[in-house]
């Protein structure tokens, strides 16, 4: 199996120089590469510019331009194409399906963070001075930068990414190992219900809290785009520098909350793991809950719009971003995968309107928020409780099924 490790770089200035001038010199080219694909298409008779076309390409643009393309690593310039080859494939799957998505489009330098050595020893190197106290990764035109190594690497590394966020650089590897031992068995088993007045609640009556991490830094983050919106839209070397610094501000901010929502998500699925065999959830549609609600035009007077209850949705929208619920399940399933465990999706209707001990479904049973009576034999609960109930009970049959 692959495992991922991440961990901060320490790099000088002047390497910290070199790794900015490698990203943007790969977002050069992913745009050449992406102009190319979009003038073949529009003015050559509709002709699609495939990979290994670009991929052959290479050795030419780095004798062309050796202080900005020759400089890097030839592999990692590859994995920079293929990132592009993998946003067409997804485009045109999409439309295949009958989807709309968006043409593949240029971006800024600040949306093009990380450049990928597909092999370590391939124009970067993990631990390239082994009898070196300090553990220290090599990357080509970089040279030896420090990194900050909070835990073992296990198995031999894979792939090398370097990483921007914010003003930090981070290594992210992916190590191949094998699969570790179970953990032992407890004999347990759960279904959980994730919500928004709570963040979870599982099928034994216990409840986990919702941080709601951005709400509470919502005072910080207005006053910090505030302070932005007051810098006029310039261009890139006009910016000045108290314009970058909020610009940094509002980075900081954003990223502080994005690693309390991964630190929740994490310790609340560790707790699962460690304690249930097998874990039961539903099978929720993020991103159609969270979609923007369509406008109402006036049936008589042309661009006059009718009420659609967008405020209310839009403050729904923010809570369930806010809980973080898909990267919260993704955790989860890796989680329980390492650990041995069972994890299986069930179907989300009616769960919250079925009654556990008659089965009598109803949108009456549910007449608040939290409460739930059953209109036929009068049990009552907790309405997320008896939701995780119901999610345990449909997950078991569903193993069964499965087993059979």
């Amino acid at each position: 199996m692959l495992r991922a490790y991440k961990f901060l770089l320490r790099p000088t200035v002047g390497q910290a120089q070199a790794l900015g001038e490698m990203l943007r010199d790969h977002c050069s080219l992913y745009h050449g590469a992406l102009q190319e694909r979009r003038d073949a298409f529009r003015h050559v008779s509709k002709t699609s510019v495939k990979y290994g076309m670009q991929s052959a390409q290479l050795k030419e643009i780095r004798v062309f331009d050796p202080e900005r393309q020759g400089r890097w690593s030839f592999s990692s310039q590859q994995a920079t194409l293929r990132r592009l080859d993998k946003a067409f494939a997804a485009f045109f799957r999409r439309v295949k399906s009958g989807q709309t998505p968006g043409y593949p489009r240029f971006r800024g330098q600040s949306w093009f963070d990380t450049v990928e050595f597909p092999k370590d020893g391939d124009g970067c190197r993990w631990n390239a001075t082994p009898h070196d106290p300090v553990t220290r990764v090599r990357f080509q035109g970089v040279g030896h930068v420090k990194v900050n190594q909070h835990r073992t690497v296990v198995g031999k590394v894979k792939t090398v990414s370097v990483k921007r966020e914010s003003r930090k650089w981070f290594v992210v590897l992916t190590a191949e190992q094998e699969q570790p031992e179970p953990l032992p068995a407890t004999g347990s088993v759960v279904g959980i219900d994730l919500g928004i007045a709570n963040f979870l609640a599982d099928s034994g009556g216990r409840f986990v809290a919702n941080p709601r991490h951005a709400r509470a830094a919502a005072a910080k983050l207005e006053a910090a785009q505030q302070a932005l919106s007051r810098f006029p839209r310039v261009g890139r070397d006009k910016r000045t520098g108290n314009h970058r610094r909020a610009v940094q501000k509002v980075a900081a901010l954003h990223g502080k909350v994005r690693r309390q929502r991964l630190d929740h998500a994490h310790k609340t699925a560790l707790t699962l793991v460690r304690e249930h065999d097998f874990i039961a959830y539903e099978d929720l549609k993020i991103r159609n809950m969270s979609r923007a609600v369509a406008p109402k035009p006036h049936p008589e007077q042309p661009g006059v719009f009718l009420p659609n209850g967008a405020a209310a949705k839009t403050g729904l929208n923010r809570s369930i971003m806010d809980a973080g619920w898909g990267v919260f399940l993704t955790i989860l399933t890796s989680k329980a995968e390492s650990a041995g465990r069972e994890v299986i999706a069930v179907d989300p209707r009616n769960t919250s309107r079925t009654c556990p001990a008659c089965g009598h479904t109803a949108k009456e049973n549910r007449p608040t928020q939290e409460r739930f009576h059953c209109q036929s034999c009068g049990h009552s609960a907790h309405a997320d409780t008896v939701a995780a109930t119901n999610v345990l009970r449909a997950g078991l049959v569903r193993r069964n099924a499965n087993s059979a």
